[in-house]
């Protein structure tokens, strides 16, 4: 068997052919990142206010704009599903785009709604108050923190806690219960 090495030419630079006009896309908008350092620190004073005002073990997950895991803390004799519902807090904020708070008042008044909602997302979802979106400065979702432990009340407390301590804008809502 002969083997035979191929190079490959680098690709010539790419011309931008798109029209100019009103649907161009402007190059220059730079977007917002969630950094490991900024969800650590939610994490942290998550749990941190947990403590301070006597929650029971929490577990706390951080997401990225994406929905990807940027961190997650399970506190000793938490329990063991709670990782999955603090994903699932978080996670069900960024697949809506607003946060658990709205997405539990309106799975009451559409509950055929949430139920085909579940079935698409294969239940990873969890429509209670504790899963709060995380925004920039200029108001862009950045990523979702989720916590879970306590009544979903103080878990979203500690959520919204973790979120102002990291420098960063918690959306629980219009309601802002916090």
């Amino acid at each position: 068997m002969v083997v035979q090495a191929a190079t490959i030419a680098p690709m010539p630079p790419r011309r931008d052919t798109t029209p100019a006009g009103p649907y161009r896309l402007e190059r220059s908008r730079v977007m917002s990142n969630l950094t490991l350092d900024q969800a650590s620190l939610i994490v942290d004073h998550a749990l941190g206010k947990g403590r301070e005002i006597h929650s029971p073990p929490l577990t706390v997950a951080v997401l990225d704009a994406g929905g990807h895991l940027k961190t997650l803390k399970r506190e000793d004799g938490a329990g063991i599903l709670r990782p999955e519902i603090a994903v699932g807090k978080a996670w069900g904020a960024l697949g809506m785009g607003f946060p658990t708070r709205e997405l539990a008042k309106r799975a009451a008044q559409a509950p055929m709604f949430f139920g085909a909602l579940a079935a698409m997302c294969q239940g990873r979802m969890v429509p209670v108050p504790g899963g709060v979106l995380i925004r920039s400065e200029n108001r862009e979702i950045i990523g979702a923190v989720g916590v879970t432990g306590d009544t979903s009340d103080r878990d979203e407390e500690c959520a919204v806690a973790g979120v102002k301590a990291a420098g960063l804008t918690p959306d629980i809502g219009e309601a802002q219960a916090v």
